[in-house]
């Protein structure tokens, strides 16, 4: 998993990609491919 500053770039990269906030932070989650995993904050 990535941690960055940014999420927007990351989510574009997979058309699956979801963006979902849970306890205050920012990930982008995506079910089919799972490499594509990232936190913000």
């Amino acid at each position: 998993m990535k941690v960055r500053n940014s999420l927007k770039s990351l989510r574009s990269r997979h058309r699956d990609n979801r963006l979902i906030r849970r306890k205050g932070r920012l990930y982008v989650i995506n079910k089919n491919n799972k490499r594509f995993k990232a936190r913000q904050g």
